[in-house]
């Protein structure tokens, strides 16, 4: 399933937020949005969720979702949003109990999602007794167990420590080299968005307008370690942010 942005724009009690976004997602795809602080990422991310209606504009799904899609779209946070009194299966499992299925087919799914993302010596675990990576790899899991047809992914790496993002960012990749998924990531981490992006589209500060959408054809699984055509793309997109990306902190720093 594709999505379309056509035309989207958003206010907050007048003050205009995002402005005329077009964008295009295609199935099997990430597409990472990047910009300076406030420029709208997490709420035009917000709007193609459905959790908040455009002031203008619309997003539009096309095609079918996949076979066995249970949620078409599906929310990974940066706070991981996992339940504290359930174990990781039980975690995994939430998102299955709404749509009927019998016992044995929750448990399949569940044993199946807990494999892809190395969590089935942790089935019964509580996130208390887990590092902030395994708990995002939980909440990773928990969303790919009703096989979205999109995934949004709201900075999800940007509360681990480096060397944490970096295996997220490894297993993220492997995920969908086994298994290709449609993806919205936000992210203010330029260096994750020329690993994880087929496109990345460059917002500009409030109100929010695309300023270039970058497109890298070198496959996710040969993005292992930054080379020199990855800090080159990386260097374009900071070239293409800096300066609003200056006048964006100094706004926030006077607010």
């Amino acid at each position: 399933m594709d999505l379309r942005v056509e035309g989207l724009s958003h206010a907050y009690d007048g003050m205009a937020v995002l402005d005329g976004i077009d964008l295009d997602i295609a199935t099997g795809r990430i597409l990472c949005l990047v910009g300076p602080s406030g420029c709208g990422k997490s709420t035009l991310l917000r709007i193609i969720g459905g959790l908040e209606r455009p002031v203008s504009g619309q997003v539009m799904q096309l095609g079918t979702p996949p076979e066995g899609c249970l949620n078409p779209l599906t929310y990974v946070f940066q706070d991981f949003a996992l339940l504290p009194w359930r174990s990781v299966a039980g975690n995994v499992r939430l998102g299955l109990e709404a749509h009927g299925l019998p016992e044995a087919r929750m448990a399949e799914i569940v044993s199946d999602v807990l494999a892809r993302t190395n969590l089935s010596d942790f089935a019964e675990a509580l996130p208390k007794q887990l590092s902030g990576g395994m708990k995002q790899r939980v909440a990773i899991a928990r969303a790919l167990a009703v096989n979205p047809a999109v995934m949004l992914l709201d900075e999800p790496l940007s509360a681990l420590d480096a060397q944490t993002r970096e295996l997220l960012m490894e297993d993220l990749v492997s995920l969908w080299t086994r298994a290709p998924f449609t993806a919205v990531y936000v992210t203010h981490n330029l260096a994750e968005a020329v690993r994880l992006g087929h496109s990345i589209a460059v917002l500009s500060r409030r109100p929010g307008r695309i300023r270039e959408i970058v497109h890298i054809d070198k496959p996710l699984a040969d993005r292992i370690h930054m080379d020199a055509e990855l800090e080159s793309t990386q260097e374009h997109l900071w070239n293409l942010m800096r300066e609003e990306a200056r006048a964006a902190d100094a706004e926030l720093l006077n607010a």
